[in-house]
This record gives C-alpha cells, structure tokens and sequence, in this order.
C-alpha cells in the first residue's frame, strides 16, 4: 500500500514538471511567433519606404538630406538584428519617415498628390499593426519572463535552459525623437 502512495506521489509530481515544462515551452513558442509578426509589419514597413521616398523625390528634390536619412534608416532597419538592435534601428526609421511625412506640409503639389496620399494612408495602417504587433509580442514576453523567473518555474528553466526574452522597446532618446513633431520650414 505504502509503494502505490509513493508510485503516486512520484507520478504526481513528474506530471506538475512535465506541465511546468510544456507550459514554458508554449510560451518561448508564441514569444517567438510575436516577435515573427512584429518581423513581418516590420518588412512591409521597410517595402513601402522606397515608394515614399521616389513620390517625395519629384516633388522635394532640393531635400535630399531627409531623403538619404531615410534610404539609411531604412537599410539600418532592414540588416537589424535582435529585439534590442531591431528596436533601435525602427525608432530612427519612425523619426525619419515622420519627418519625410513633414515635407508634404512644405510642398502643396506633394501634399495633393494621390499616390502620396495612398502611400502615407498605407504607412499609418503598418505603423498601428506594428504598434499592435509590438504590444502583443511585450506582453508575451512579459508573461514567459514572469512564469521563468516564478515558482516553480525557474527550477525547470534554469535546468532546461530557458533564457529570459528581451522586450521590443526603444530607449529613451529614440523615444523622445519619435513623440517630438517633425520641424516643419517653409
């Protein structure tokens, strides 16, 4: 009798590792599909930027500083690697585009231009599903990190090998860049 009260002591808690294990595993999975689907909104962001950049260039061709700065922000943005360098590299791409955004207001021709028009329409959609993309994947993460770090979960993690996910953020001085409006001269 004494040898089933063990047997059941010894499989009740191989099952709690075993659903401790699977559950961490299912979250470092749809951490991972997060930070897929920032990838993807990303990639379309950094697709549409060479169509903006070509419409404002037969309006503004006298601006081709921001139009560089944006061509490099863009192709820093493309070869990021990581949460950490990919969230630096899209906080300068955000501050450039809003300031290629900023010339319409300069440049009435530009500003009435259709193809302009549909192509900021198309960027302010990407940016929302990357502003949603992000939060999804920060929240994900944020849940992993805490059930990683919690009881009982760090015991498996540690054995196991889970290591903490990095968040999708920008530091502060990418941050300040992107919430100060663009400098509009005439």
């Amino acid at each position: 009798m004494s040898l089933l009260i063990i047997l059941g002591l010894v499989a009740a808690v191989a099952f709690w590792l075993v659903s401790v294990y699977n559950g961490l595993v299912s979250l470092r999975q749809r951490g991972k599909q997060a930070f897929s689907d920032v990838n993807v909104q990303l990639k379309q962001r950094h697709d549409l930027v060479p169509n903006l950049v070509e419409t404002v260039k037969g309006y503004a061709t006298h601006e081709k500083s921001t139009l560089d700065d944006v061509v490099k922000a863009r192709n820093a943005a493309v070869t990021a690697q990581g949460p950490a360098q990919i969230g630096a590299a899209e906080g300068a791409l955000t501050g450039a585009l809003s300031r290629l955004i900023a010339l319409s207001e300069a440049y009435p021709d530009l500003k009435a231009n259709q193809n302009f028009q549909q192509l900021q329409s198309e960027l302010s959609d990407i940016e929302n599903k990357i502003s949603a993309a992000r939060r999804f994947l920060n929240n994900t993460v944020a849940e992993y990190n805490a059930t990683r770090e919690g009881f009982p979960g760090f015991l498996i993690a540690q054995r196991f090998g889970f290591v903490q996910l990095d968040y999708f953020e920008l530091d502060e001085a990418q941050q300040k860049a992107i919430e100060t409006p663009p400098k509009v001269e005439f």
